[in-house]
């Protein structure tokens, strides 16, 4: 991958974030663990000698790339020293607990790169190829994957949250249902809303800082920022900095 420069643009002079602190929001992973260790570096080397950074994850670490067991392992056990980190809960999360709690979705999940998940906990996939997938096939799939995926990854799959607030910013993987409260959003708004969420350009009450829509560049406007760059299909994986009243980019 090529490293792109740092993108530099100025946000309103008042963002309410804790001064001293740092935020580096990060968009959908997909499995490219390579992607996320060169962020990561990125990541570290900007933050310096700053001792108060937030590393926010937007949700889909798995599926569709390669290393999804990776991923999930880095964010089980972080280990980065002067970062808080918080994971929230993507829409491909979703479907990889529902596919272990049996739920009757393995068509859409394995399509989405559900296959490549499987794969990278070591479980055989050959009998799940095409569009008619036996239940057989379905069940030994999912029994296999029970088995494989450790505790500490379904405990932190289980734990994320759903939403994060930071000053003014509030950080979610899909967006928000318009004029619906925050403490009143479903879950399905706000890991899978697409068009009616990314349509409405008036005031959430906090700019909205998402992934889960993929654009090829940082996509920005009044009252939300999309950061879903397609890491596992364009090698460019991105992360949002926040710091006092300014916003930048670093990208992969």
């Amino acid at each position: 991958c090529v490293m792109r420069p740092t993108q530099q643009i100025i946000a309103p002079p008042k963002s309410g974030i804790k001064p001293g602190r740092r935020i580096y929001a990060v968009g959908d992973i997909h499995g490219r663990f390579d992607l996320l260790l060169e962020l990561l570096h990125l990541i570290k080397n900007d933050a310096g000698a700053n001792q108060d950074n937030v590393l926010i994850f937007l949700g889909d670490y798995v599926d569709r790339g390669p290393d999804s067991r990776r991923v999930i392992e880095f964010l089980a056990k972080p280990a980065l020293q002067d970062f808080k980190v918080i994971p929230l809960k993507g829409n491909h999360e979703d479907m990889l607990l529902d596919f272990l709690n049996g739920e009757d979705l393995a068509p859409m999940w394995l399509g989405n790169g559900g296959r490549e998940t499987l794969n990278s906990y070591g479980v055989d996939t050959a009998g799940l190829i095409g569009r008619s997938v036996s239940g057989v096939a379905v069940e030994k799939a999912r029994t296999s994957l029970r088995s494989a995926i450790p505790n500490a990854h379904l405990e932190l799959l289980v734990s994320l949250d759903l939403w994060h607030r930071e000053g003014d910013y509030l950080f979610v993987h899909a967006g928000l249902k318009p004029g619906v409260p925050l403490g009143q959003q479903k879950e399905r708004d706000l890991i899978w809303i697409r068009k009616e969420f990314l349509d409405y350009d008036q005031d959430f009450g906090k700019i909205v800082v998402h992934g889960h829509s993929i654009s090829n560049h940082p996509t920005i406007s009044a009252n939300k920022i999309g950061i879903d760059t397609g890491a596992w299909r364009s090698d460019i994986l991105t992360a949002l900095v926040l710091e006092g009243g300014h916003r930048r980019f670093l990208s992969t």
